[in-house]
């Protein structure tokens, strides 16, 4: 038996990537899942897929997590096909640096309105749907809320706010015995971060500050979330967990 057998999850931008890595770790362990996607339909039918391969179920619901609405939606499609929700992972987001001279008001609330905003409307309807015996919310961070580099100002101050949710919400749903925790991924090969170039621009410097010497990979991400998903972390919320080789950017 895997350790969420029973266990209703929640895996927002879950078509690729680290969410995918996720949702499928989660499904393998015996959750059925709820694999959210805001365009890509094909790579969230994959992910879908390959969680029903494992032997769990798995359905794909569309929504933008930015929006209120799509959000009110998921959580009804959740709802009509499982009943309940005991673990949200709220991984949607997105990234773009900038210099200081290019930052506009689209720039900053493109990222904003996903990045932050999406993860209180997630965990906002979810925390309507966990049962008595409480639940596991995952917020999905990054090293740069630490330590954030040149030209991303405000994709890293999305990520810190992330960082003061969590902990804030662990103390306002704690006595609900709903458990708030974020992963703050080190450097990571996915999918977007390749399509913007940034696997071969910022490889050498990260690796070159990681003492584990290689760049991340989902799967390293997708093993903190299971272990922060499960009971084996029962008595930990309110923490941020940085997973990212020991790298000091």
């Amino acid at each position: 038996m895997g350790k969420l057998n029973g266990k209703i999850a929640v895996v927002t931008g879950a078509s690729k990537g680290i969410g995918a890595a996720i949702a499928e770790a989660l499904g393998a362990d015996g959750a059925s899942v709820v694999v959210n996607y805001s365009t890509d339909k094909a790579g969230a039918e994959k992910t879908v897929k390959k969680i029903t391969g494992s032997g769990s179920k798995a359905v794909a619901v569309q929504a933008d997590v930015s929006k209120q609405d799509h959000v009110a939606r998921l959580f009804a499609e959740t709802k009509k096909a499982y009943g309940k929700v005991d673990i949200l992972v709220n991984n949607a987001g997105i990234f773009e640096f900038r210099p200081l001279e290019q930052i506009d008001a689209d720039h900053f609330h493109r990222q904003f309105n996903l990045n932050v905003l999406g993860t209180l409307f997630a965990t906002q309807e979810a925390a309507k749907l966990m049962p008595a015996e409480g639940g596991s919310v995952i917020n999905l961070s990054s090293v740069v809320s630490l330590t954030p580099p040149a030209n991303g100002s405000v994709y890293s101050a999305t990520k810190a706010a992330v960082d003061v949710i969590t902990r804030s919400l662990a103390q306002e749903l704690g006595p609900r015995k709903i458990r708030v925790n974020s992963i703050a991924p080190g450097f990571t090969i996915t999918e977007g971060v390749i399509s913007t170039g940034a696997d071969v621009a910022f490889k050498d410097y990260a690796v070159s500050r990681t003492p584990l010497g290689r760049p991340g990979e989902p799967q390293d991400i997708a093993k903190a979330a299971l272990f922060l998903a499960s009971d084996d972390s029962g008595w930990v919320t309110g923490e941020v967990l940085p997973v990212g080789g020991g790298v000091r950017m």
